[in-house]
């Protein structure tokens, strides 16, 4: 399946857009995205979606450092849970196997390598987005992002050995220089940084020890389940396609990169359905749209793909034993 990443991987999107004269909701729908996810920062999408969005906002803006101007803006909480984790370890050593081994919970697409030899530390990027695409602005963004975690533990003063990457300079690197130092490799063999292993021994300032138990935990909640992540990116793919009109068995396969029949056999697997899940998803998606009094009805109805305000007003008393609109009066009626 087509690996997935969270919408937290465009924090700051939005501002840089504006900043450089672009209006981002264009462009977003443009890549297949939903400009309103930009607010559910742990809502998954498709790593390919955020790739492409990335290259367009870079041609369209003229700046070719996109996915570094992105970075810059990045900061040590856009990890979500795992900066939690991450933040609690003793040193930047096991801070980093830390962040190696887990950054497919924000990020499926993204593969960070540690090796240790002779006195120095290699910190390889691959990113995989399941589909022949530019990612150089999404490969860039990684490393910017890898950068600045370490000079956030290491302090600014810290300076890498190597900032590598493997496509040409940009004709106007100074944003690059300004970020990462005059110790950049351009069309090198691989993406990533390359630091003295000392580095690494660094006392980690911000841990403390009474937490970590409870960090441990946490990590061991990530441990990965086939039957929750079908489940969970199915429902994920409903809440994206659905304003757009195109949510289908076939449609949520193409976005995972298998066929129904998959779909349905893994959903099955763990007790579900398409159906099912579409019905769940639709039905939790109502109640929280009819809540919010902005939105009206026939609003309501479009969002959630169906053909006509009268089929929604049919399928959402079936569920909920009322009308939208007495719903949504009563639902007013006990509020404080």
């Amino acid at each position: 399946m087509k690996p997935l990443a969270r919408y937290a991987s465009l924090n700051g999107y939005v501002e840089l857009c504006r900043s450089l004269g672009l209006e981002p909701a264009p462009l977003l729908r443009a890549a297949g995205l939903d400009p309103s996810g930009l607010g559910l920062q742990d809502r998954w999408i498709p790593a390919a979606a955020i790739a492409r969005l990335l290259e367009q906002s870079a041609d369209r803006s003229g700046y070719a450092d996109f996915g570094v101007r992105l970075a810059e803006r990045r900061q040590f909480s856009n990890l979500g849970p795992l900066s939690l984790v991450v933040r609690e370890e003793p040193d930047v050593r096991s801070a980093l196997r830390v962040l190696t081994r887990y950054d497919h919970t924000y990020n499926e697409a993204l593969r960070t390598r540690m090796s240790e030899r002779g006195g120095l530390v290699t910190l390889r990027i691959e990113l995989d987005v399941g589909e022949a695409t530019d990612i150089r602005q999404s490969v860039e963004l990684a490393v910017g992002v890898l950068h600045r975690l370490l000079r956030g533990f290491l302090g600014g003063g810290w300076k890498p050995l190597a900032v590598c990457f493997p496509h040409p300079a940009p004709a106007d690197a100074a944003t690059h220089r300004r970020l990462f130092g005059p110790a950049m490799k351009f069309d090198h063999e691989f993406a990533g940084i390359v630091l003295e292993a000392g580095d690494l021994n660094a006392p980690n300032k911000m841990s403390d020890p009474l937490l970590r138990p409870y960090t441990q935990q946490l990590l061991e909640s990530w441990e990965p389940s086939d039957d929750v992540t079908i489940v969970s990116r199915v429902r994920e793919l409903i809440e994206l396609l659905l304003p757009t009109g195109r949510c289908s068995v076939e449609q949520v396969a193409r976005s995972l990169g298998v066929d129904r029949r998959t779909v349905h056999r893994r959903l099955a697997e763990s007790g579900e359905s398409f159906s099912t899940v579409l019905d769940g998803t639709r039905t939790e998606l109502a109640e929280r749209m009819v809540a919010n009094p902005r939105l009206n009805l026939t609003e309501i109805a479009d969002m959630l793909a169906f053909s006509a305000p009268s089929n929604f007003s049919r399928w959402f008393r079936g569920r909920f034993g009322v009308s939208p609109s007495r719903w949504r009066a009563e639902h007013a009626d006990v509020r404080p």
